[in-house]
């Protein structure tokens, strides 16, 4: 079961190895990109396979679930969000299936005192906004070492600032939109939430193109963990970046969050 924003990359990783092995596949993919599932049928098919090993199947949640049960299917291996993650593990633990689950983040990246701010800031940052933050391993919180939080926050803005964001199709575009309405609706309540709590939010500058489903890139200041941009999954391209004093400090915001997925630690 693949999720949306990574339809191709997501299922290769998953279907190869287990066809490798000696399984039969049968992929259901978001309702968002069900043709990609047609297309891996259809490669496998061309290439020769033999008939049913890898299977396109569009269907809804409910049936999606009514297989998990029925018997048919050995082993699930499903990425996509938390809720839907929990659904999967109910459908099948009546069969005592194995499940794999990748499910969202809010995956932190922790600034020591003293990293190398001018090679690690691009790298820091296109994880930020990479696909428009739509990445379950996008960097979402930032923990920063307050002797250099201000020279970081600069640097970070800078290169937030230099973002084209244009129709994804166009090559020198660095951002497209954002895929799903109820996205942006999340993202704005996130924003709204820490704005009324006290953060302080520089915005890219834009332009973006009008209509559509686009959003302008936002680094959060004066952030803390009593905010929804700082805990809850976000999927879009805005970041908090908040200072700490030490290593144990840093490690303990880190751990403190219900998801776990990605984290990194940037030191000299």
């Amino acid at each position: 079961i693949s999720a949306w924003n990574y339809p191709l990359l997501i299922t290769v990783n998953v279907v190869v190895p287990a066809v490798l092995a000696g399984n039969a596949v049968a992929i259901k993919h978001s309702s968002l990109t069900p043709l990609c599932a047609i297309a891996f049928e259809d490669a496998f098919r061309i290439a020769g396979a033999p008939e049913g090993l890898v299977t396109a199947l569009i269907l809804n949640h409910q049936v999606t679930e009514n297989i998990i049960q029925s018997g048919l299917i050995q082993h699930v291996a499903f990425t996509g969000s938390v809720d839907g993650g929990k659904r999967i593990l109910q459908s099948a633990s009546s069969r005592f299936m194995d499940v794999g689950l990748e499910l969202g983040g809010k995956d932190p990246a922790y600034i020591r005192e003293d990293a190398d701010l001018e090679s690690i800031i691009p790298s820091i940052m296109d994880g930020v906004f990479y696909n428009a933050g739509q990445s379950c391993c996008a960097v979402e919180r930032i923990y920063v070492h307050e002797s250099i939080l201000s020279e970081f926050i600069e640097g970070a803005v800078l290169f937030m600032n230099k973002i084209k964001i244009d129709n994804p199709l166009d090559d020198t575009t660095d951002m497209g939109p954002i895929a799903q309405e109820s996205g942006i609706k999340n993202i704005n309540a996130q924003l709204k939430d820490a704005e009324d709590k006290g953060s302080k939010i520089i915005r890219h500058p834009g332009p973006y193109p009008k209509g559509g489903k686009y959003l302008l890139p936002a680094i959060l200041q004066n952030v803390h963990h009593g905010m929804e941009v700082m805990m809850e999954e976000t999927f879009g391209p805005i970041v908090g970046i908040m200072g700490v004093k030490s290593d144990e400090e840093a490690i303990s915001l880190m751990n403190d969050s219900p998801y776990g997925l990605t984290a990194s630690v940037w030191t000299g």
